[in-house]
């Protein structure tokens, strides 16, 4: 009934700038906290930001002062701003949005850092 569509993934330069999006759609009621995780390769999937229902927001000490977690409520839309790119930055980036209690994964998107 509600899916995550994940966008504003690429290849970018090591210094560069990428801006992801995750909109949900479908039967929703409320949505709670956004969350935002990345994988790379033959590594677990981590933390890197989350935003609350009511804007404060976490980061990963990696990313922190570098990436900055958004929301858009009318467009049920999850952002994730990342500036200054480095190449350990590079994954597959998933969104999590607890929908009406319930969790949801968007699909993910790789983010490619090259040095």
């Amino acid at each position: 009934q509600v899916q995550l569509v994940e966008s504003g993934g690429g290849l970018v330069q090591a210094g560069g700038s990428l801006r992801l999006s995750c909109a949900a759609s479908g039967s929703i009621f409320s949505i709670n906290a956004m969350t935002w995780y990345r994988q790379a390769p033959g590594k677990q999937r981590e933390l890197v930001a989350v935003i609350s229902s009511g804007g404060s927001t976490i980061y990963a000490d990696s990313v922190k002062g570098r990436f900055t977690i958004s929301r858009d409520n009318a467009r049920n839309t999850v952002y994730l701003q990342m500036n200054s790119l480095k190449p350990e930055d590079t994954a597959v980036y998933y969104c999590r949005i607890i929908v009406d209690s319930r969790l949801y994964w968007g699909q993910g998107t790789q983010v490619t850092v090259s040095s």
